[in-house]
């Protein structure tokens, strides 16, 4: 092998080392967004999930999706270990828009829950919602 093939190789093998190493994995314990699509793959397809909506009550009477619980992103630090006392377990996460959402995730990771997935709001559900 000559001498210009052997460092460039090896390049492209710590790039791709590199680049690996940075793609977040579920149950990182890092802030990652998904789209409505693939929350709904998961709700379809996993167990032993939780659907968290962090909106408030007024708004979870409007409408919410199918078996999620409410926790208020203003009541979360003090309720969240109560309802989901298992660090690790996998947390589908949305309010109304986004913002809320996004946040509360980032304080879920801080607090040490390992698989939060943030899916935005609300209002980007194209899917079915339970209205009472």
């Amino acid at each position: 092998m000559s001498r210009f093939w052997k460092p460039f190789l090896a390049g492209i093998c710590l790039l791709l080392l590199l680049l690996s190493s940075c793609s977040k994995q579920p149950g990182s314990g890092e802030y990652q967004k998904i789209d409505a699509e693939q929350a709904k793959s998961i709700m379809d397809q996993e167990e032993d999930i939780v659907i968290l909506d962090v909106r408030t009550k007024a708004e979870y009477d409007q409408g919410y999706i199918a078996n999620a619980v409410l926790i208020p992103d203003t009541s979360l630090k003090d309720e969240v270990e109560e309802k989901i006392p298992d660090k690790n377990t996998k947390i589908l996460i949305y309010c109304r828009s986004g913002r809320r959402s996004a946040q509360a995730a980032k304080q879920l990771i801080e607090m040490g829950y390992t698989d939060v997935l943030d899916f935005g709001g609300i209002i980007d559900w194209p899917y079915e919602i339970v209205t009472d």
